[in-house]
């Protein structure tokens, strides 16, 4: 696709992100079967759910641009999951491991609210204001999905991981 107009350019920030939320989709089961807490396990399966909404939104998003839903491959999500991935094999304490999961998590959180911002004012630049209020919507989310992983990390998990750690 030719970057030449910022609708070109939306529409490949939308085909990166439906594909950082399919590989989502199949990381999230295991990174919710690794955790020790249920309050992180009961975390990864809600956004698992919210997870496949954003992939709905993503589709309406291009049907409203009149675009094919193609998703071209993240390689930027597929290395936050390789990394989360590596953290389940590690040897170790499953508080520990938990702290860890919380954090691959959140950087893969991070990597779509820049993501989903930066898509939501591509959409407003170009006046598209329903494709803008999908995004918004998705990107309100994962705002929400990072603070409650930022919650478990602070109220539980770092400081059980922080007792074991002693």
């Amino acid at each position: 696709m030719k970057l030449d107009t910022l609708e070109n350019l939306l529409v490949h920030e939308l085909k990166d992100l439906l594909s950082a939320e399919k590989q989502l989709t199949k990381a999230l089961p295991k990174m919710a079967k690794a955790a020790a807490s249920e309050a992180l396990r009961t975390a990864f399966q809600d956004h698992l759910e919210e997870t496949k909404g954003h992939v709905n939104r993503l589709e309406e998003a291009f049907r409203l641009l009149e675009k094919s839903p193609r998703a071209e491959h993240c390689k930027a999500m597929e290395g936050l999951i390789e990394e989360g991935a590596d953290l389940i094999e590690e040897e170790g304490e499953s508080q520990v491991k938990d702290a860890a999961l919380i954090g691959a998590a959140q950087r893969v959180e991070h990597y779509e609210i820049a993501a989903y911002g930066t898509a939501r004012t591509l959409a407003q630049m170009i006046g598209n204001e329903d494709v803008a209020k999908l995004l918004e919507e998705t990107l309100e989310e994962e705002k929400a999905a990072d603070e409650k992983l930022t919650d478990i990390a602070m109220n539980e998990v770092n400081k059980e991981a922080e007792e074991v750690s002693e």
